[in-house]
């Protein structure tokens, strides 16, 4: 039975994913930090959270934090194999233009955001290799449609989403080879925690705004980024490797 890692797994996207792969038959271990942090204005996952998911889908409930090497460590090292990891973590501060922007906030984003990624991959991607061959295994990571569109007010977000990007492109590249492949999901305005905070920096009390600007002018159901990020883990999806994939309603087609 394959077995996925996946941080941010406390409700939303995360939540969803391991829904999904539970459903397909891995086993999991969830990782999520479980606190709130002083940079960011909403309430993160809690502890609850997190252990209702693992409930739900049986899997193992790990609190750790992206930022810190040493938790995604013992985490990875907690599991006899390792085939997919997923890094779903994320936060967004916004609502200043960038010049007057808490440099806290754009740090937060910055270091959970794009650190984190960068953290899983460092503790990850070696016991992905590790799996003998013909191996195959999975690196997955949330990033964000606001990473292609000129965004105001949520600068340091986009950034921190288009470095996803970045890294997960050049990652897949120094995989080559290995049968290990890396690729990137960007959702358009999805049903997570994320949503009030994006209504807030524009000053709306509905989420009607923030579609406007996709083609399929809804809010999408986490599951159904979720289905993206199952594929990508699939045999099927063997032959995609570097690739940023919007899941977006087509808001980056606009």
């Amino acid at each position: 039975m394959p077995i996925a890692l996946i941080t941010g797994a406390g409700r939303g996207i995360g939540a969803a994913i391991a829904d999904r792969l539970a459903g397909a038959g891995w086993e999991l271990v969830l990782v999520d930090a479980c606190r709130d942090d002083p940079a960011v204005a909403y309430s993160l996952a809690t502890r609850e959270d997190l252990d209702s998911v693992a409930e739900r889908t049986g899997a193992v409930a790990f609190v750790g934090d992206v930022r810190s090497v040493d938790d995604l460590e013992a985490a990875v090292a907690s599991l006899p194999q390792l085939d997919a990891a997923i890094a779903a973590a994320g936060v967004l501060v916004g609502g200043a233009p960038l010049w007057e922007s808490d440099p806290d906030a754009l740090r937060v984003q910055m270091d959970v955001n794009v650190g984190g990624v960068a953290n899983l991959a460092r503790v990850a991607v070696p016991r992905l290799l590790a799996r003998p061959e013909p191996r195959r295994g999975r690196f997955v990571a949330l990033g964000s449609a606001t990473a292609s569109k000129a965004t105001p007010q949520l600068a340091g977000y986009a950034a921190s989403k288009a470095g996803v990007a970045a890294l997960v492109r050049s990652l897949a590249a120094e995989l080559a080879g290995t049968g290990v492949t890396a690729n990137v999901v960007e959702p358009g305005t999805t049903a997570t925690a994320l949503l009030a905070p994006s209504q807030a920096v524009y000053g709306l009390s509905s989420a009607e705004g923030l579609v406007a600007n996709q083609i399929d002018t809804r809010v999408l159901d986490p599951d159904e980024i979720a289905a993206g990020v199952e594929w990508l883990c699939s045999n099927d999806a063997g032959a995609v490797t570097g690739a940023v994939i919007p899941v977006d309603a087509g808001f980056s087609a606009r």
